[in-house]
């Protein structure tokens, strides 16, 4: 981990930085695929941020704690992503050495079907390495409360 203070300077990561986070996310991929959502769990910090939006066109956000977390995900990953083909292009942009938002434009084809999304998670560096902690995509927010002001 680095120790200088670099809260007023422009972080450029270098090969190791980059490298870091593609390992993480062929972790994460790898334990997705295989449906390891208490795993997946493992790499995550709670309480887990939340941003998506409405149908009724208004964004939304929630928190969720490890049990919500594995709850949702279990019946979204079902038995795992194995027999989907998926395609995914990941642009990590460094805010800090410790920090990281990574844009992910992905490409997901299950029973014929063709899906492209475009999601975003916030990473953070923990002791025990990268973990993620916020997680943004549209059109989960079915049944949530939009997000209110003040």
């Amino acid at each position: 981990m680095r120790q200088e203070d670099e809260r007023n300077e422009l972080f450029t990561p270098g090969a190791e930085d980059l490298a870091a986070i593609d390992a993480w996310f062929a972790e994460y991929d790898a334990l997705a695929a295989r449906g390891a959502v208490q795993e997946i769990a493992d790499l995550a910090v709670f309480p887990l941020n939340l941003a998506t939006d409405t149908p009724g066109g208004f964004g939304a956000v929630t928190q969720w704690d490890r049990e919500e977390f594995v709850r949702v995900m279990s019946d979204v990953m079902g038995g795992g992503t194995a027999d989907m083909e998926m395609k995914s292009v990941r642009t990590p942009r460094f805010l800090t050495p410790n920090l990281v938002l990574v844009e992910t434009e992905a490409t997901v084809t299950a029973e014929g079907q063709r899906q492209s999304m475009r999601y975003a998670d916030l990473l953070v560096r923990t002791a025990d390495g990268w973990a993620f902690q916020t997680m943004v995509q549209g059109g989960w927010g079915h049944g949530w409360p939009p997000a209110t002001r003040g």
